[in-house]
């Protein structure tokens, strides 16, 4: 009787002591994965924090006077340095170079869109449609879209009837999709209230926008640009820019800011500001959000470490 006791109370006590390695071993799988996210949460707030450091470099740069020969321009050139461990990458792009949404010619957007691989009937349906959701009434243009139109597709929403606030808008116009506004995205704005573009500063698919200009005098264009900046020259004047070239405008700038560590974590900080130069408030936020890691730098690809 006795050893039957002492046989139930072994077997009791091995299945205690079995509970209690699968709880530890549970417990301890469980901690593991906290530490996991716990280093994950840690390696994203500190390539953030590197990602908006680089911006505020950027702006601090921007506000340095212009007879200062290293400040940072907004050319497109990408800086980079390292910073507790993180490579930053930094570009800054004058929104003077881009083509607005709200103001710009009506041939200017429509090769935008025919640059984009559209046909001449697609680009017209498309800059109808955009002329339409910025205008204030509810007209229809010839080959437009208005409120009945987006019914008909289904939208269970309808233009704004206003300017575009911002260039992610575009999306909601009928006749927008996915794929075609990855392509016009980098090109546009809503910030240089400007009919045309800044050639000095403005990204190839900006160039290729204009009416009639040769995709190979761009692309000899972009060349001499480069080799004047890389010799801390000005930009030449762009010969196929005719009627579409514009001056500067409102001293508003895009940037953005990449982080990555050794890891391989990255964060992209973009934002756009417009510099006041007011003492109390030097640079006003118009934007601020996070990037696509896998999207090049805007403008020139020429590398400068500081």
């Amino acid at each position: 009787m006795i050893r039957r006791e002492r046989g139930v109370a072994l077997v009791l006590v091995l299945w205690v002591i079995t509970l209690l390695a699968v709880i530890a071993g549970n417990f301890a799988f469980s901690m593991r994965g906290e530490a996991q996210i716990t280093r994950n949460l840690l390696g994203t707030a500190q390539a953030q924090a590197g990602a908006d450091a680089g911006v505020q470099l950027a702006w601090f740069e921007l506000l340095k006077p212009a007879t200062e020969p290293q400040r940072w321009q907004g050319n497109g050139v990408v800086h980079e340095f390292t910073l507790d461990g993180a490579a930053v990458r930094v570009s800054i792009l004058d929104e003077s170079g881009k083509i607005d949404l709200n103001t710009a010619s009506d041939a200017l957007l429509q090769g935008l869109f025919k640059s984009a691989g559209l046909s001449e009937e697609a680009s017209g349906a498309l800059l109808g449609a955009v002329l339409d959701w910025r205008d204030a009434d509810n007209l229809k243009r010839l080959n437009g879209a208005e409120e009945e139109d987006y019914r008909a597709a289904g939208k269970n929403y309808v233009p704004s009837n206003a300017p575009f606030a911002t260039v992610d808008e575009l999306q909601r116009v009928l006749g927008m999709n996915p794929a075609l506004y990855r392509k016009l995205a980098p090109a546009l704005t809503v910030y240089s209230r400007q009919p045309g573009l800044n050639t000095a500063v403005a990204p190839r698919a900006a160039l290729l926008a204009i009416p009639g200009v040769n995709p190979d005098l761009v692309e000899q264009f972009l060349q001499q640009r480069e080799q004047a900046l890389a010799s801390g020259q000005a930009p030449p004047p762009f010969a196929g820019a005719g009627a579409f070239a514009a001056s500067v405008g409102m001293q508003v700038y895009s940037v953005r800011s990449e982080a990555r560590l050794a890891d391989g974590t990255v964060f992209v900080r973009q934002a756009v500001a417009r510099l006041t130069r007011v003492p109390n408030n030097p640079v006003a936020v118009l934007a601020w959000g996070e990037g696509d890691a896998e999207a090049p730098a805007p403008g020139n690809p020429i590398a400068s470490n500081q």
